[in-house]
């Protein structure tokens, strides 16, 4: 079988595989496993997702490669961050020696002793979800077809991983109206109170404590101690 042939076969078995995996830690997990065995030259991956509080590499082939990948947002220059910000694939052959990141490059060079890399935008048609970076401890690792190769599991990853953060979102909402409805059952209860009124009262003791509606269903459920 032809090298096209044979990753053609693997990013079929990946993208499978890739829509049972519910949770997005399993899933970026899976994807460090997946990427590094089917991306010829791709010794080291790393996966960095955006956040409402920022960036960060919640995984990574090596504890090292994690610090290095969050070092590019710190010093605002990497391919990691260039690839979010500027361009959906970003190639270097050679980062010791890459004037477009003067510092991070001879850094991530040195500590870790990779040489090449390839960054790509992990995104749908609504949004940007982090970056997939595939390192190599060897120089000009990547050729064409490795770099097309990494795009077409990148167009996956970002679809699998979207999919997992909807359904973590989905069953965080559903466990978080369970235990306001809960609450809301023990004030209706104890007071006698129609369900509006109830949801009422534990909307205005979020809004005084400023804490999250959730969290004060969740101490009411807990305690039993009617809100003051």
């Amino acid at each position: 079988m032809e090298a096209p042939e044979i990753f053609a076969d693997q990013l079929a078995d990946a993208a499978r595989s890739m829509q049972g995996w519910a949770s997005t830690q399993l899933t970026l997990e899976k994807v460090v496993l997946v990427a590094a065995e089917i991306i010829r030259g791709c010794d080291l991956v790393g996966i960095s997702i955006v956040h409402s509080e920022g960036i960060d590499t919640p995984v990574g082939s090596d504890e090292t490669l994690i610090r290095i990948d969050e070092l590019q947002f710190v010093l605002k220059e990497g391919p990691c961050f260039d690839a979010l910000h500027l361009h959906e694939i970003v190639h270097s052959r050679d980062l010791a020696n890459d004037k477009r990141w003067p510092r991070w490059g001879p850094l991530v060079a040195k500590e870790v002793g990779v040489v090449s890399i390839v960054s790509y935008r992990l995104y749908t048609t609504q949004d940007t979800l982090g970056a997939m970076n595939l390192y190599s401890v060897k120089p000009d690792a990547f050729d064409a077809d490795d770099i097309n190769n990494g795009h077409a599991l990148a167009a996956h990853v970002g679809v699998a991983l979207a999919a997992s953060q909807h359904a973590e979102h989905l069953e965080m909402a559903i466990s978080n109206r369970t235990v306001i409805g809960r609450a809301e059952g023990i004030l209706m209860e104890r007071f006698g109170m129609p369900p509006d009124q109830a949801f009422a009262v534990l909307r205005r003791v979020s809004q005084r404590r400023n804490v999250k509606l959730n969290r004060v269903a969740e101490e009411l459920v807990r305690t039993r101690e009617t809100p003051r």
